[in-house]
């Protein structure tokens, strides 16, 4: 089986493209998948904001429940919300192992942290929702240096085309990142009107 056609599918029905081999079947069919996808009616409010919600869950591959912990610590937060609440996202471990160029998509990202190959200031942390704190530095662990995935992100293999988000420093020969500083909402780039998802969770 295609292993990329249920995140193809997702994608679609989302309208983001959710890895880089989503990005050519979506170019081609931008609509949602099934039989009436191009001819949908406008949704309501609340669909609207369900479908925002939703697409900002995709591209951190995180659960709902994960989502609410997020949000409910963003409330606190002094300022806008929404902003508190991307912010709060991108400071997970397998956000900024995937922005680092370690990985090629979120979801290799969290295996790396999960199966034990990425250590936060020289200690194992496999936890993909770690909070990841200014000054603190990752690195790809000794043991797991000789990996195939690692060997291809030294050589720049998973960093694209876009540039490196200014938060992080980054040293990929060395395997190794620093997060510099807290992000701000403009240098990250996740595709969310981060209001929307503020109102659908207001309306709980």
């Amino acid at each position: 089986m295609n292993q990329s056609r249920p995140k193809v599918k997702k994608s679609r029905a989302l309208g983001i493209a959710l890895t880089p081999k989503a990005v050519k079947y979506f170019e081609k069919r931008p609509y949602p998948p099934g039989e009436h996808g191009r001819g949908r009616k406008q949704n309501s409010d609340y669909k609207v904001r369900l479908l925002e919600k939703q697409r900002l869950r995709a591209q951190y591959d995180i659960s709902e429940r994960q989502m609410v912990r997020a949000y409910d610590r963003a409330r606190k937060v002094t300022g806008k919300a929404g902003e508190a609440l991307i912010v709060e996202l991108e400071r997970r471990l397998d956000a900024l192992v995937l922005r680092s160029g370690l990985a090629r998509t979120i979801y290799q990202a969290r295996q790396m942290v999960v199966h034990g190959h990425i250590a936060v200031n020289d200690r194992k942390v496999d936890k993909p929702s770690f909070r990841v704190r200014p000054d603190d530095v990752i690195s790809v662990r000794e043991r797991s240096r000789d990996k195939h995935p690692f060997q291809v992100a030294r050589e720049g293999g998973y960093a694209g085309e876009g540039e490196t988000p200014r938060y992080l420093q980054v040293n990929l020969p060395a395997l190794a990142f620093r997060l510099d500083r807290n992000p701000n909402r403009g240098e990250i780039p996740v595709i969310c009107d981060e209001q929307l998802v503020v109102e659908y969770y207001a309306g709980r």
